[in-house]
C-alpha cells in the first residue's frame, strides 16, 4: 500500500492587474488524499481547493487513475473544489469481485453516491470524463441531469453514436479490434500480453510524449506504475469492457456468429430519465485517436442540443495530458461562459 497521504504544494503565479504590481506569492494549492464509503465501496480520491467553492468532478478511464487529472486539479483548485476519484477497481479504491460488478448501472450509482458523500446532497457540479470515465459521464448525465451544472467530455464516444459507428463504420470496427482481446474472444488475452509486469507499452503509449519533453519525471511515471501494480487493478479495468460488452458485433476476423454479445446503447442506458442530454456540454477531442474514429463526432447535436466542440487535429486519445494547459483553459472558458470558437464537425 502506498503512503495514504499525498500532498503536492505548488506555488501558482497570479497575473497582475493593469497598473498593479504582481503578487509576490500566491496561496499554495494542496492535493490531498481522501477516502469515503460510497455505494458499498471504499473510494480513494484526491481533492484540492475550498470545499465551499463550486465543485468539479473528474472521472478517469482505462488504464488510468486519478493522477491523469493532476494538472487540472492544480489549476481548478485555485477557485473550485476539484475532485478526482479512483473509480471502482482502480488504484486504492475497492476492487469488487466478479465481472457483473462492473455493469454500467453500478458505475452510475457509484458516481451519484460518491458525489453526494463528498460534495453534499443537492449540490450541482461540473462533471468531466475521459475514455471510460467519459462514457460513464455521458450515461450519468442521462440518469441524473438534475445533479450536473455542465458536462465536459474528452475523447469518449456518446453511447448511441458509438453503437452506430461500430455497426455501420468499418473504420471504427477496425479501431475497436483490441476490444475483442479485452473481452477474451482472442486466444492471446490482454492479461497475457501484460504478463511479467511489462508496462513499457502503456508507459510509451500514454506518457511517451511527456517523458520525451521532460514534463513527466521518473517520479510521475512511477506513480502510474504503482497504480498498475495493484493486484487485480488492470484486470478490474477490463471488467468494464466485459460487463458492458464493449466490442463490435463483428469485424473482418470475427464473424457475427462467433460474437454472442456486443455494445448496446439500450442496455447501458436502461432506466435513464432521458437519452437526450440538455445539459450544456463541451466535447474536447484529439483527432489522432486511433481507437475512437472521428465518425463518433457526427450527429451529436441531435442527442445533445446544447453542445460545443474543441478539436485538436494533432493530438491523440490522451489530449488532456499532452495538451493539459490548453484543454484546462478550454474547460475554464466553457465553465465561465466565455466565448469559444464554435468548431463544427462534418455530418
Amino acid at each position: 500500500m502506498r503512503v495514504m497521504t499525498l500532498v503536492f504544494c505548488v506555488l501558482l503565479t497570479v497575473m497582475a492587474l493593469p497598473g498593479r504590481a504582481q503578487s509576490a506569492e500566491a496561496p499554495a494549492v494542496e492535493l490531498k488524499d481522501n477516502f469515503v464509503e460510497a455505494n458499498g465501496l471504499r473510494f480513494h480520491y484526491v481533492s484540492t481547493g475550498d470545499q465551499k467553492a463550486p465543485m468539479i468532478l473528474m472521472l478517469h478511464g482505462y488504464p488510468s487513475f486519478w493522477y491523469q487529472w493532476k494538472d487540472q486539479l492544480l489549476d481548478f483548485g485555485r477557485d473550485h473544489f476539484a475532485v478526482a476519484p479512483d473509480l471502482r477497481g482502480y488504484d486504492l479504491t475497492t476492487i469488487p469481485k466478479g465481472v457483473d460488478q462492473y455493469k454500467m448501472k453500478y458505475l452510475v450509482e457509484d458516481v451519484r453516491d460518491f458525489a453526494e458523500k463528498v460534495g453534499g446532497k443537492g449540490r450541482k457540479f461540473v462533471l468531466v470524463g475521459h475514455d471510460w470515465g467519459g462514457l460513464l459521464a455521458w450515461v450519468f448525465a442521462m440518469y441524473h441531469p438534475e445533479m450536473i451544472d455542465k458536462l465536459i467530455i474528452v475523447n469518449a464516444p456518446h453511447p448511441m453514436i458509438f453503437e452506430r459507428e461500430m455497426n455501420d463504420n468499418p473504420v471504427q470496427r477496425f479501431g475497436s479490434n483490441y476490444t475483442f482481446a479485452f473481452n477474451n474472444y482472442d486466444a492471446k488475452k490482454w492479461d497475457e500480453m501484460m504478463s511479467a509486469n511489462n508496462f513499457a507499452p502503456l508507459i510509451q503509449g500514454i506518457l511517451g510524449e511527456q517523458i520525451k519533453s521532460g514534463r513527466y519525471t521518473d517520479e510521475d511515471v512511477q506513480k502510474w506504475v504503482a497504480a498498475w501494480k495493484v493486484p487485480g487493478a488492470l484486470d478490474a479495468g477490463l471488467n468494464y469492457y466485459r460487463a458492458n460488452h464493449l466490442n463490435p458485433p463483428f469485424n473482418e476476423t470475427h464473424p457475427a456468429s462467433s460474437i454472442p454479445t456486443h455494445w448496446s446503447a439500450k442496455e447501458v442506458t436502461e432506466g435513464a430519465k432521458s437519452t437526450i442530454i440538455k445539459t450544456p456540454t463541451l466535447v474536447i477531442w484529439g483527432l489522432k485517436d486511433t481507437a475512437l474514429q472521428t465518425g463518433n463526432l457526427s450527429g451529436m447535436e441531435k442527442l445533445v442540443p446544447n453542445i460545443r466542440f474543441r478539436l485538436y487535429p494533432n493530438d491523440t486519445h490522451w489530449v488532456s495530458i499532452s495538451k493539459s494547459k490548453e484543454t484546462t483553459q478550454d474547460m475554464r472558458d466553457f465553465i465561465e461562459g466565455k466565448d469559444m470558437p464554435h468548431e463544427s464537425v462534418a455530418h
